[in-house]
């Protein structure tokens, strides 16, 4: 397509069953748009598979681009985020360190930058606020911009992490990746499944200024363009007829409330809840889907939501709050057509419960970011993050601190005296020298006047993340040989060696005889039991002990 102010171009690669193993059974519609007047380049993607094609397995679909390393040096991702960044070559001629992306700059061209660790998962972020990342030159002064202005063709949710701009320069837009998730989220096509989607539009928005501006004008001006992409979603201009325009989306709008009578007899809101659309599945499937598209906004702080410019087709409306554990998801599945607008009213979750809060640990919101996280090796330090508390986590071998606290007996926590900064953020396994890991056993202590030793109490385990791990719970008596509960083997996301506080959220509900409590002091034993490796582990988000029901 061509006109006066715009020109759309297709490039196409057509799939068929005499290519065998050579390329991907895919076809690929390949678009790319540039307007007058704007300064950029709007790409798009249209993949499909047609029924019986072979299988594959697709862990990836991304953009990439690589920048002149000779031009651009400072990298953007958000206001807190941003800094002058070592070339390849400090990487290369650095000294790798656990895995091949973390690099400790050695002998670096910009001396300043020696000493620090490089690993592009330094830079990740949530789905939900990368709209905008990229990079600056200053001969000439120009920025290199990528901007996403809708998540609907992204997966896993709006908590999904993902890389977004390090050092190449290159600058991504990852549409679907494992990242932060593992093989749990399901990438995989089988049994001739047909299938197909658009990525993006997306925008490369490319701005300047005269050598005597200050070079943040570039930033802030790349923050604003965001802004204004954002509000024209969806584009209107995308030729294929695969991307709906505004008038042929729906919408769905409710109130989302809470009810937990062990906490208030009345309904609450819930505020700032995540509220979503994403295919037909079970409760909490969202987080692992990546097949179709999803829509995701935060609630009011009364509930209230608006979900709009939905894509025509058949969902579920799913729901967390923070604050509140376990996922909401609406009974049945809902059709959107084109211009539909569907009100809900009032929806009521009831989270799980069986009984009243006798006490927990932490917070619940699918984070371990309120538990103590240690200061970095000074030897190994990135220093974007020294001065920030809440970004500590993502220093480099912080999952060999709790081997440095705690060298021979592991963490234990009183209820009552302790806090959650007593709570070490990952419960990791312990160096043991010569490359080999012990199993590590966390103790809960705990009194409980007036134990019912006939009735059950329930422990709620949330889990922020899980990585080649099993959780083994035993009460009082920490050398019974079968646990009272194990999660067996959970968990992929590798969230740990990657800097996350987070990866996939696990819950689970344990029922426990009051025949395993004693009046007065208790002690839960939680044994990650598997030890292959320095990153097996999980991180908890909020741990419950409910009495009887009734009670």
């Amino acid at each position: 397509m061509e006109d006066e102010n715009q020109v759309e171009v297709s490039f196409t690669k057509t799939w068929d069953l005499s290519m065998g193993k050579s390329t991907v059974p895919l076809n690929v519609d390949k678009r790319y748009i540039v307007r007058r007047g704007q300064s950029g380049l709007y790409l798009y993607t249209i993949l499909e598979r047609l029924e019986g094609w072979p299988d594959v397995d697709m862990d990836q679909i991304r953009v990439v681009f690589k920048l002149q390393k000779d031009k651009f040096h400072y990298m953007a991702l958000s206001d807190s985020r941003k800094r002058i960044m070592p070339m390849p070559e400090d990487r290369a001629s650095g000294q790798p360190l656990a895995y091949p992306e973390a690099v400790l700059l050695t002998k670096p061209i910009n001396p300043e930058l020696r000493g620090e660790v490089d690993d592009k998962y330094q830079y990740s972020c949530e789905d939900n606020d990368n709209k905008v990342h990229g990079w600056t030159a200053e001969d000439p002064p120009v920025g290199f911009w990528m901007i996403t202005p809708s998540n609907e063709f992204r997966v896993g949710g709006p908590n999904k992490q993902d890389l977004t701009s390090h050092v190449g320069p290159v600058v991504l837009n990852m549409f679907t990746s494992t990242h932060y998730a593992g093989k749990d989220l399901n990438t995989a096509y089988r049994n001739g499944e047909p299938w197909k989607k658009v990525l993006g539009p997306v925008f490369v928005y490319l701005n300047s200024i005269s050598p005597t501006e200050d070079s943040s004008i570039l930033w802030e001006d790349a923050k604003e363009q965001m802004s204004i992409e954002v509000n024209r979603w969806p584009y209107d201009f995308p030729q294929s007829e695969d991307f709906p325009s505004s008038d042929q989306r729906g919408a769905v709008t409710g109130q989302l409330l809470v009810r937990d009578r062990y906490v208030t007899e009345s309904l609450t809101y819930a505020s700032s809840a995540y509220v979503g659309l994403a295919a037909p599945g079970d409760v909490g499937s969202w987080q692992t889907e990546s097949k179709g598209y999803q829509f995701w906004i935060r609630a009011d702080r009364h509930g209230h939501f608006v979900i709009k410019n939905v894509r025509a087709g058949n969902y579920s409306l799913y729901a967390w709050v923070p604050g509140v554990i376990g996922d909401y998801k609406y009974d049945a599945n809902i059709t959107i057509n084109p211009g539909s607008r569907i009100r809900f009213g009032h929806l009521v979750y009831e989270p799980p419960r069986n009984g009243p809060t006798l006490w927990d640990i932490g917070i619940p919101d699918r984070s371990a970011a309120e538990f103590y996280v240690p200061d970095g090796y000074p030897t190994l330090m990135n220093k974007l993050y020294t001065s920030d508390p809440a970004e500590k986590f993502r220093q480099y071998g912080l999952w060999n601190r709790y081997s440095d606290l705690y060298p021979n007996d592991d963490l234990v926590y009183t209820i009552g005296i302790s806090n959650v900064e007593d709570w070490f953020f990952a419960h990791v396994t312990r160096d043991a020298g010569n490359k080999t890991y012990d199993p590590t056993t966390w103790q809960i202590i705990f009194e409980l006047e007036n134990a019912n030793r006939n009735e059950n109490y329930t422990l709620r385990l949330a889990l922020a993340s899980a990585t080649a791990s099993e959780i083994q719970v035993r009460f009082n008596n920490p050398s019974s040989d079968r646990p009272l509960f194990t999660t067996g083997a959970v968990g992929k996301d590798n969230a740990i060696a990657r800097h996350g506080i987070h990866g996939l959220y696990w819950l689970y509900g344990i029922d426990v005889p009051g025949s395993q409590l004693v009046e007065g002091k208790n002690t839960i034993y939680l044994t990650q039991a598997r030890s292959d490796g320095p990153f097996h582990g999980v991180m908890y988000d909020y741990i419950r002990l409910e009495g009887p029901r009734g009670t």
